[in-house]
């Protein structure tokens, strides 16, 4: 299992952050030349939907997802999406793109007047439902690895799905607690958010 706590221990390797679980996807590419990462962006994800635990989600972002196991897998069959991290809910975090490439989790998007969040933000996954409720280890998983990113790269603010595509996605949604994200400790007092 990995670390809880990314700050304590953890170093970067080429844009893997040594804590992490690393599950290497496919699913990547390169950055624009020059293209400096400025903005976090947070997800909500489980699959299928209000199922946690297994390994359906490392499944989809690596290409293995078996369209037969669920109803629901058959529907998201082929798709080709991956995000920088996942974070379980207890708080393990797993790897699956460097971030030093452009990972696949934004789609079209566009903050602050800028289009394609993905050539400029890290992508992560909270294991949850849009709408409900997350876990006191992630928000404290979570605050810990912004810390480490903001130390890392030049990430201005953090934000949700649902900011930089909004009408067409809404997680991590209203059970999310911005708040509660700000008050654990090691949150990064320059960074902001927009939720």
């Amino acid at each position: 299992m990995a670390s809880t706590d990314p700050a304590q221990s953890g170093r970067w390797r080429q844009g893997w952050w040594s804590p992490a679980q690393c599950v290497a996807s496919p699913n990547f590419g390169l950055r624009p030349a020059g293209m400096a990462v400025e903005l976090v962006v947070l997800h909500s994800i489980s699959l299928p939907p209000g199922v946690y635990g297994g390994d359906a989600i490392e499944r989809l972002f690596t290409n293995r997802l078996d369209p037969s196991a669920h109803p629901y897998f058959a529907q998201i069959a082929g798709l080709k999406v991956s995000a920088h991290f996942l974070l379980r809910r207890e708080g393990g975090l797993l790897q699956f793109v460097s971030c030093d490439r452009r990972a696949w989790h934004a789609g079209q998007s566009s903050w602050r007047g800028r289009d394609n969040c993905n050539d400029w933000s890290i992508g992560i996954e909270l294991e949850g439902l849009e709408g409900h409720d997350f876990e006191p280890p992630q928000y404290l998983a979570l605050a810990s690895l912004l810390q480490a990113i903001a130390r890392r790269y030049p990430v201005r603010e953090v934000v949700g799905h649902e900011h930089v595509a909004p009408g067409r996605k809404h997680d991590p949604g209203a059970g999310f607690d911005w708040s509660a994200l700000c008050r654990q400790p090691g949150f990064p007092a320059a960074l902001r958010r927009s939720g």
